[in-house]
């Protein structure tokens, strides 16, 4: 039953946003999520850099898209779980996460610094998924001018376990 429900609202959700998204130039797209691979790697730069999760990571699948004119986002990931130590298979004590978008990764547009655009925090299961959609905003213009942007799956202490993959376009 769970597993029907969880399905039906991502069905929903991604049906929602497909034809909420309007402007196709504003809207980026990861096809899949996967959790970090190397413990401790950058994302960002400056004031704008995020530090990944000490150790490593992974997901069954997962999507996310927004649309950078409107602010609507939407993502989901199912199994994002540790992949070593004593917790492996499970989510561990992280029962919370905030998608996030890296903007302007290399900070050549903001003197250094990269942009940090949050969702709030929404809950993981203890089997690793977890599902937002909504309104983010006012979305910067570093996320609207640089092409270079970033989705990541961010967990308290503000540390990414998981990031977007395959981006379009």
């Amino acid at each position: 039953m769970k597993r029907l429900i969880f399905t039906t609202t991502v069905c929903l959700a991604i049906a929602f946003f497909c034809f909420s998204f309007t402007a196709e130039a504003q809207t980026v797209k990861w096809q899949d999520i996967i959790g970090i691979i190397e413990g401790g790697n950058l994302v960002g730069s400056g004031t704008g850099q995020v530090a990944g999760a000490p150790g490593p990571w992974s997901a069954s699948s997962g999507f996310a898209q927004v649309n950078l004119e409107s602010g609507n986002i939407f993502f989901f990931v199912r199994g994002l779980v540790l992949a070593a130590g004593n917790s492996i298979g499970t989510p561990g004590p992280v029962t919370q996460v905030t998608g996030t978008l890296v903007c302007d990764t290399d900070g050549s547009a903001g003197g250094g610094n990269s942009t940090i655009v949050d969702t709030p925090f929404i809950p993981l299961s203890s089997q690793g998924n977890a599902t937002f959609f909504g309104k983010i905003g006012p979305i910067p213009d570093p996320c609207l001018d640089e092409p270079d942007i970033a989705f990541l799956i961010r967990a308290f202490g503000n540390v990414w376990i998981g990031n977007g993959a395959i981006r379009t376009p």
